[in-house]
């Protein structure tokens, strides 16, 4: 007979939205990891009590967007690594990007990463390529990642045509499959190291303007409205990006957006330092468009908030800012910096739910509460 693994913690706040519970400091008796009773007081002697007064306790935490590295890259990164730095987090479960070596392309490679993480606290939801080898011509086997446990898929920090994107967004149509964008412009910001602005002039950094994003938006959601299906832009970074994705929101278009938690830590006047541990792509912005993306998540415009986790080793990162890779970490942080930045804007159970429901519902995942 199984052993019986009875709990009950104690003094817990409820922080879910979408809970009848929600902000009431309650007991709660789990049973064999699924949770029998909510209450006020609970008193079962069979039960083990753990107490966590003034703790909160929220649905499981889900990240959009982080770089794990394996295969291929594990001297930055390997996948068990990024998944104890997720945990460390508070996150329960991390997509991770499809741009490793060889790429996220196959069932054999999903299921390497799905069995290397089967017996990890956090559930890896695997991202895969969208199109062949990441080179924006053919679209990759997505149906048969998607069947194989392939949660969305992109092409990662690349442009994408109108073709591939037209295409791919009527070919996901057929099985509700999630195609994941990140908007850039890459005649624009060729070569680019920091936003384009007083800063990069300051420093002599090539610029990497905020026009590129708004023009690769401007142009997904045109394909969008054509096409149909549903479109997710990961990590926007600029002002105009908030505003055209609010408008395409009001007339009806399935579009949702992201933004990296550490977007709203600083603007690009940090650059002037030279220190390469703040090089990033999307760069950091100016002070308006922080708080354009702040506004854009009290307002509900932006979805989701992803680390976008980004290991680099120190190699790529301790030499002269335009020869260093960008990059920077986020999975330990992530809750923290949006919790010190919107903290006087937002109730924490709205803050919560940048990491619960927003990325379920990007995701097409079941709710939980």
């Amino acid at each position: 007979m199984a052993k019986v693994n009875k709990i009950v913690l104690k003094n817990v706040t409820i922080c879910d939205l979408h809970s009848p519970y929600n902000g009431k400091q309650v007991d709660i008796l789990i049973e064999n990891q699924k949770i029998l009773q909510i209450a006020e007081h609970i008193d079962d002697l069979s039960a083990q009590p753990h107490s966590f007064d003034g703790a909160l306790l929220s649905p499981g935490w889900i990240d959009l967007q982080a770089q794990l590295g394996d295969p291929g890259f594990e001297h930055k990164e390997d996948l068990l690594s990024g998944l104890d730095a997720a945990a460390a987090g508070g996150f329960t479960a991390v997509c991770a990007s499809p741009l490793t070596a060889p790429l996220t392309d196959s069932k054999s490679i999903l299921e390497y990463k799905l069995n290397r993480a089967r017996f990890h606290l956090v559930d890896i939801l695997p991202l895969g390529i969208l199109t062949e080898q990441g080179a924006g011509k053919n679209m990759a086997e997505l149906f048969d990642m998607h069947h194989n446990g392939a949660v969305g898929f992109t092409d990662g920090k690349v442009q994408l045509s109108t073709s591939i994107l037209k295409k791919s967004l009527m070919y996901l149509q057929q099985f509700g499959g999630q195609l994941m964008s990140h908007p850039t412009n890459a005649s624009l910001s060729a070569n680019g190291q920091v936003n384009e602005s007083i800063n990069s002039s300051l420093t002599g950094l090539k610029g990497i303007p905020a026009l590129g994003e708004q023009l690769q938006i401007s142009h997904d959601l045109g394909v969008l409205q054509y096409t149909g299906g549903k479109l997710h832009f990961s990590c926007i970074s600029t002002a105009s990006a908030v505003q055209l994705i609010h408008d395409a929101k009001k007339k009806g278009l399935a579009v949702s957006c992201d933004i990296a938690a550490h977007q709203v830590a600083f603007d690009d006047s940090v650059v002037n330092t030279f220190d390469t541990s703040y090089k990033v792509f999307p760069p950091f912005r100016t002070k308006d468009d922080v708080a354009a993306l702040l506004k854009g998540l009290i307002d509900g415009t932006i979805d989701a908030v992803c680390s976008d986790h980004h290991p680099e080793d120190p190699e790529h990162k301790n030499v002269e800012f335009d020869l260093a890779s960008f990059g920077i970490i986020g999975l330990q942080t992530a809750f923290a910096v949006l919790n010190t930045q919107l903290k006087k804007h937002l109730p924490t159970d709205k803050i919560v739910e940048k990491f619960t429901a927003g990325p379920r519902r990007v995701l097409g995942l079941p709710a939980q509460t």
